[in-house]
């Protein structure tokens, strides 16, 4: 692993970060979208502009603005503007529907919404503007130079003005959990804690200025965010921004381009290594992807270095809450480390496997994963109590997530403590069930949840998305899967699926499957 490098305190925000990027390489290329160029030096001109007329337009210091569009050049912009002003950003997820949309606006209090007009058929303007009551101004991106005209009668000297009182404890951006089983949560981090953090995960994940990085991750995740265009701007990487993730599209920019760094979600490999015409495209440039997942297969790591020819596959491990990383695997890791775990823990971040009561478990026990450090964030959006309940007063934040940790510091996750099921009195977590099933030939993906049970209380329902071309035997594959593993953790029902629901950042829709239980 490459030696990590100490962030410099001068340098830890985001408006220091992209000054000193214009400074460093002014010609070269920070962004390339379609046909649209845009150099480092250009990108900072072009986000001053913005940022000034953020003030023309009375947004002050610590003011929310929300961004509510797919990856662009104009997305990255808007955010760096709004940074550069001292104002706090507030992503909106792209599949949000109107109500989801209305809720974060109201508790973040945002002054402004920067919007696509429309995308993958859905009516953003239309939406907003059936937000009655929100006491929000809304700004579409075709309309966005002739709001920025207004900055015109904002001075040089205003602007560095204001830029002066950004610092590294100040709040940078607000982002809002998954809402998966529950209202969403708006987790808050502070600019020094952004650049620290991807400081030390872009050197660990060996990022540099001479790389081409296709970004498939949405920017209002912190993985297209954060370890996307921020981790970027901070190495000096050149970025492409995907607005959809389509396999074809990807191929031929990755062919077309260059491309060198390729981070994601497992599927998207698994997309690549199973397009059938992938032999056709020059993949040869592809050295390092990153990715993650409480289950990978091995052979998934084998393939993408083998067939898909990465220099260097990377697993990683965070949360929102953690400003996006914990730990992340090292260079020249074997194939089942980097399937099996996710590394070990960031310099000065602290990882502690707890029991029910909070007291440490030692290696090779499982137990919910506490992680103490200069990663974890200032707390949840006006929550104190969902803040108390999440952060000790000693600082570990409760991940929710139940791991391993092995003698060397290797971390395993086995699941999450709310998908968990008891069969039995024995505790099941659903991926390791998955990981197993996973090494089926004829399973291209699936999910396992918790099944009421008149006699057991809980067992497994494994919902199975089989491989092209295969027709798997229930009752087969019950019995295959009860080879593997310990009987109580086999499924005991299955069911065939076209596709699995997944939010817009890759996580199973569980509750959604959970509705179509079949359970006699």
């Amino acid at each position: 692993m490459p030696t990590q490098v100490e962030p410099n305190p001068a340098l830890l925000t985001i408006p220091a970060i992209l000054e000193s990027a214009a400074h460093r390489w002014p010609k070269k290329v920070a962004v390339v979208e379609n046909a649209q160029v845009t150099t480092f030096e250009e990108l900072h001109q072009r986000a001053r502009v913005f940022a000034k007329a953020f003030i023309a337009h009375g947004l002050a210091s610590g003011d929310r603005f929300a961004i509510w569009a797919p990856n662009s050049t104009l997305w990255q912009i808007i955010a760096l503007a709004g940074q550069l002003a001292g104002c706090v950003l507030v992503p909106l997820n792209t599949r949000y529907r109107q109500a989801e949309v209305r809720d974060i606006l109201v508790r973040s209090e945002s002054r402004v919404v920067f919007h696509i007009e429309s995308f993958l058929g859905t009516d953003y303007k239309a939406m907003l503007s059936g937000l009655d009551g929100v006491q929000v101004n809304q700004v579409a991106l075709s309309e966005l130079d002739n709001w920025a005209l207004a900055g015109q009668a904002i001075t040089d000297n205003e602007l560095e003005t204001r830029i002066s009182k950004v610092t590294e404890s100040s709040l940078a951006d607000i982002l809002f959990t998954s809402g998966t089983t529950g209202l969403p949560k708006g987790v808050m981090c502070s600019h020094g804690q952004n650049i620290r953090v991807f400081q030390t995960w872009a050197t660990g994940v060996t990022l540099s200025s001479d790389d081409e990085y296709l970004i498939v991750n949405p920017y209002f995740h912190s993985f297209g965010y954060k370890a996307g265009w921020l981790a970027a701007l901070i190495q000096g990487a050149t970025v492409y921004p995907v607005a959809v993730f389509d396999i074809d599209q990807v191929l031929a920019l990755i062919q077309q381009h260059g491309i060198t760094f390729l981070p994601g979600a497992p599927l998207i490999f698994q997309s690549l290594l199973g397009h059938p015409e992938q032999d056709t495209y020059d993949l040869s440039t592809l050295r390092c992807a990153v990715t993650g997942a409480a289950s990978i297969p091995v052979q998934l790591v084998k393939d993408m270095k083998n067939l898909l020819e990465f220099d260097e596959v990377y697993t990683a491990y965070g949360l929102t809450e953690s400003t996006g990383v914990v730990s992340l695997c090292q260079s020249g890791d074997d194939f089942e480390t980097i399937a099996n775990t996710s590394g070990r823990p960031m310099k000065d971040v602290q990882v502690q496997i707890t029991d029910s009561t909070g007291l440490p478990l030692g290696p090779g026990l499982a137990g919910e994963i506490w992680v103490r450090g200069f990663n974890v964030m200032q707390g949840y959006l006006d929550d104190p109590a969902a803040t108390r309940e999440a952060i000790t007063p000693e600082g570990w934040l409760k991940t929710g997530d139940i791991g391993i940790q092995d003698e060397n510091g290797y971390l395993r996750i086995t699941d999450r403590i709310k998908d968990m099921y008891i069969c039995g009195g024995f505790n099941c977590y659903p991926a390791e069930i998955e990981n197993s099933l996973l090494d089926h030939p004829d399973i291209a993906d699936v999910a396992v949840l918790g099944a009421p049970d008149e006699r057991l209380g809980e067992v497994g329902y494994a919902f199975i998305v089989a491989r092209e071309g295969s027709n798997p035997d229930p009752a087969e594959l019950i019995a295959w899967c009860r080879g593997q593993i310990a009987n109580f953790k086999a499924p005991r029902h299955i069911s065939f699926i076209e596709t699995l629901p997944r939010n817009a950042s890759g996580k199973v829709q569980k509750y959604l499957l959970k509705q179509q239980m079949e359970v006699s």
